[in-house]
């Protein structure tokens, strides 16, 4: 049955069909009978007893006949076999207009519940179902032609509506209540509440939890003891806990836990089995929690914790990474490892800067920074952008030297001991897997897993039960060149990201791919912090003496900036591999004052000057020349002293013109004088 504009139908079909089963020969349920047969529709049209609403004319369309203009029994025949008529209109309607909520399905893929969990396929699948089938009410409610069947005095037959959805739970699988009140609550509350008031209130409840927020609390409390039980101990301590054997308490606020608060909702005790404590003791995110109480900071940071993920810069020196090691093997003379510090250009991977020594200090690292400068002098290469270093040795020039903006634009000291925070670090591993392990003997790890990288030693039995002895032994010297040439292959080795840059070895990435914003090396500041350090002072107002050598003042105006009655300076200077002096600077009281340069000396004999000696002198001159015409420009003006009372008649006194005699003196007497004075002179010496 339905409407054909606002009259209610029925086909001609549905009239004369036979609905009955067939049994052999016999068919059963007089009630799916046909209403009538095909000849007695026709006569009843003929004779106009029935009104035909819509004609049976063209391919898959139905006569239609109004269900008003049925007699009365025909009309019993058709409520007895197809029910209601209100009921079997809504039936056809929700058939014809089902269709899956694709707005649904996304909502409840997407919903997270409280917990932060999603909620499980087959839950999404049957939400998504129950809002396609209210939906579909919704759509009937605002349908003005299909609200008439179910609508009487003004009022919606809900009876119909849940009868007619229920109908299709079996072939739709939605979920719906059956019960008319709950359905027409349902309906109202999806209208005003949308897609979420299909979601159960029970998700993320503890209801009917057994291991509730409190119990799983005190597990995680006794698991993470001080002496690390096991969870089989863990389980035995709960139990005992639970019969009053054993007692816990808080340490920090000294509250004793109360076994009475760890029943259930009828009173008992809530007994827990081992492996329900396994389940909730190995559960992920509690086995980071207990991590985090037992293990040290260093090791939780390393195996837990979430880290950052970064990339390696565009341009060589844009970042270089300090690092030290002990060298794989050891001494014969001490039985220890040296110890070694590593500059790593994080671009190339080259090491730009080495040191070794026997303790791992100061020097050590002062040493690494010396010999990066002088490779990056001897190549004319700029000052790095950022360096990134240790908390260690570093942070006592936290505040001068190794101060953003003093000698490097960037620097990162990186927190004690996350090793996983530096750069340098895996390239020292790197370097040992690649090089290191291909050219010598006993290179790896005592606990590698790999049998290959597994350095073992000889166990000795003696009184402490806990020495070993390496297999082999090696001097200084040889451990030093060894690694030396190890560095300078592994700086010449291919680089390992191949597919940016083929062919090209660690050094020719390091070259080829200098940061083109790089500023020169303030060697002022420089030397001052990393460079060899000598106590000296300014002699003859131009020179200072700094290991047996001679350097001049750049200028005398130099002596301007020193202190009142005070001469000794700082000189700072880098020698190279050989222990030459390069530039050197002088400080007085942290204060730059000038760098001084190494003039020379030139030989006193004329006759065995070269031009080398001539040109030596030609520079004392000009300094000397520069130092006298300070002298001539900056001279005193000369000035008398007198008592007030002396200046005041001198004031008051009034100037008499005096008659002087003119003496002419011919030019024999003036040699006369003049060679007087001479011979005087000389006589005087």
């Amino acid at each position: 049955m339905e409407y054909y504009g606002k009259i209610l139908c029925i086909s001609k079909d549905d009239l004369t069909r036979d609905d009955r089963p067939l049994l052999g020969d016999y068919r059963l349920d007089v009630t799916k009978a046909p209403i009538m047969t095909v000849s007695c529709f026709d006569q009843l049209v003929y004779r106009k007893i029935i009104q035909v609403i819509r004609k049976g004319i063209g391919r898959g369309v139905k006569s239609l006949v109004s269900v008003d203009s049925l007699p009365d029994k025909y009309k019993k025949l058709v409520e007895q076999k197809y029910g209601s008529m209100d009921a079997e209109i809504l039936r056809n309607w929700f058939a014809s207009h089902w269709e899956v909520d694709a707005d649904a399905r996304s909502f409840y893929s997407r919903f997270r519940l409280p917990s932060g969990k999603p909620l499980e396929p087959e839950q999404q699948q049957e939400y998504t179902l129950n809002a396609s089938a209210l939906q579909s009410v919704v759509r009937l409610m605002n349908d003005v032609r299909m609200k008439r069947a179910v609508m009487q005095n003004n009022k919606i037959r809900w009876e119909e509506m849940a009868g007619a959805i229920s109908f299709f739970q079996k072939e739709f699988g939605h979920s719906l209540p059956l019960s008319v009140n709950r359905f027409k609550k349902k309906v109202k509350d999806f209208q005003e509440n949308s897609y979420i008031s299909l979601i159960s209130k029970k998700f993320g409840n503890q209801n009917t939890r057994l291991v509730n927020v409190q119990v799983e609390s005190l597990l995680l409390s006794l698991a993470t003891l001080p002496n690390k039980p096991w969870n089989k101990n863990v389980w035995e301590m709960y139990n005992m806990f639970i019969a009053g054997e054993l007692t816990v308490c808080n340490p920090e606020t000294g509250e004793i836990f109360n076994p009475a608060e760890f029943v259930d909702k009828k009173g008992n005790p809530i007994r827990l089995s081992q492996s329900t404590i396994n389940n909730y003791l190995n559960q992920p995110k509690n086995q980071v929690l207990i991590n985090h109480r037992l293990m040290s900071w260093s090791t939780f940071m390393h195996n837990e914790r979430p880290h950052v993920h970064r990339h390696a810069p565009e341009f060589s020196f844009s970042k270089i990474s300090f690092d030290d090691r002990d060298l794989p093997r050891k001494l014969k003379d001490t039985k220890q490892r040296p110890k070694a510090y590593y500059a790593y250009d994080v671009t190339s991977q080259c090491v730009v800067g080495l040191a070794y020594n026997r303790n791992k200090n100061v020097d050590l690292v002062v040493d690494c920074f010396r010999d990066m400068f002088r490779l990056m002098e001897r190549n004319g290469w700029n000052c790095p952008a950022q360096v990134e270093v240790e908390n260690h040795l570093m942070s006592q020039w936290k505040d001068s030297f190794l101060k953003a903006g003093t000698m490097f634009p960037f620097v990162r000291f990186c927190a004690p001991l996350n090793s996983q925070e530096k750069f340098a670090e895996p390239l020292n591993g790197a370097k040992k897997r690649s090089v290191e392990h291909k050219n010598h003997l006993g290179i790896g790890r005592f606990y590698a897993k790999n049998e290959k990288y597994r350095a073992e030693s000889k166990k000795i039995s003696d009184e402490y039960n806990d020495t070993y002895e390496e297999k082999q032994y090696y001097t200084w010297e040889q451990l030093i060149q060894e690694d030396i040439a190890d560095v300078h292959e592994f700086n010449h080795s291919l680089h390992p990201n191949q597919k940016k840059y083929p062919g090209m070895t660690r050094w020719q990435v390091l070259e080829s791919n200098m940061n083109p914003t790089l500023q020169p090396v303030d060697k002022a500041i420089l030397y001052r912090f990393i460079g060899e350090h000598v106590e000296t002072s300014i002699r003859r107002n131009s020179y200072c003496r700094v290991n047996y050598t001679d350097l001049w003042l750049s200028s005398p105006e130099v002596l301007d900036r020193l202190a009142p009655n005070n001469n000794q300076v700082d000189a700072y200077y880098l020698p190279d591999e050989e222990g030459n002096m390069g530039d050197v600077y002088i400080y007085q009281n942290g204060v730059l004052l000038d760098k001084l340069s190494n003039v020379g000396t030139f030989n006193t004999s004329e006759a065995e000057q070269t031009d080398k000696d001539k040109q030596v002198m030609t520079e004392q001159n000009k300094l000397i020349s520069q130092f006298d015409a300070m002298t001539k420009k900056e001279a005193i003006a000369p000035v008398v002293v007198m008592k007030a009372e002396t200046a005041k008649k001198i004031a008051k006194a009034t100037a008499k013109p005096i008659q002087v005699d003119n003496v002419e003196t011919d030019a024999d007497s003036l040699i006369a004088q003049f060679s007087d004075y001479k011979g005087r002179g000389v006589a005087s010496i």
